[in-house]
């Protein structure tokens, strides 16, 4: 019997350990948290209700782009997680928005791309605000929010190779802010990413599915917020 009660009490603490060691190994999705606080707090004139998409706009200083999160997955209109932002300079560089896919929107002079995450309906503990919706994101929804070395930013995948990433430390990062697109389904669409104005064409280091570093390319809208 005390050789059962040894044994069983052994597997406990291996248990808590266990538990405890992996709330420790998800540092991205744990420490994003803090680091998507600080940028709400940086800007706070810039985060706003979006009563229509059903959740937070964080905006760009110069307004010419928005990062949406939805607040209730099952009552989001359309996509739960979005970059919105201004067409214009799309459409001089060349692009036809009739030749775009489906994926993206093009409304009232705006471009549009996101993903639906699910069809949850969120409960919260507390107030609902843009920080305990973006919890509600790293809690269920963990593998959209990842962690890119090479500009040492948190982000959230739109899917696709679109992205809205932010700086893990602003203190020492001068791209506090980035709105991240693929240029691939635009450049087929007739973009020219070259005469683009606003945003850099640019190669970005990125991990593959192995983990190996590996360039593709990017447009790129950054912001220094300092």
């Amino acid at each position: 019997m005390k050789e059962k009660k040894i044994v069983g009490s052994g597997l406990a603490v291996l248990l808590v350990l266990a538990a405890l060691s992996c709330g420790k190994l998800d540092v991205v999705g744990t420490d994003s948290k803090a680091s998507f606080d600080q940028l709400l707090k940086q800007i706070p004139q810039s985060v706003r209700p979006d009563e229509m998409n059903g959740g937070w706009s964080l905006s760009a200083p110069d307004e010419s782009a928005r990062f949406i999160w939805s607040a209730n997955y099952a009552e989001s209109p359309g996509y739960d997680v979005m970059l919105e932002f201004d067409a214009a300079p799309f459409l001089a560089a060349g692009l036809d928005p009739d030749k775009i896919p489906d994926k993206f929107a093009f409304y009232q002079g705006k471009l549009m791309v996101g993903t639906k995450l699910g069809e949850e309906q969120l409960r919260y503990q507390g107030a609902v605000t843009p920080l305990s919706s973006y919890d509600q994101m790293v809690k269920l929804k963990r593998s959209v929010i990842g962690y890119h070395g090479a500009l040492d930013h948190y982000g959230v995948n739109l899917g696709e190779g679109n992205l809205f990433e932010w700086a893990k430390d602003m203190a020492t990062n001068d791209k506090d802010m980035v709105f991240v697109l693929n240029p691939e389904p635009f450049i087929a669409a007739g973009l020219d990413p070259a005469k683009i104005e606003g945003w850099a064409f640019a190669k970005v280091t990125v991990d593959d599915e192995k983990g190996k570093p590996l360039e593709v390319d990017k447009l790129l809208k950054p912001f220094n917020l300092k």
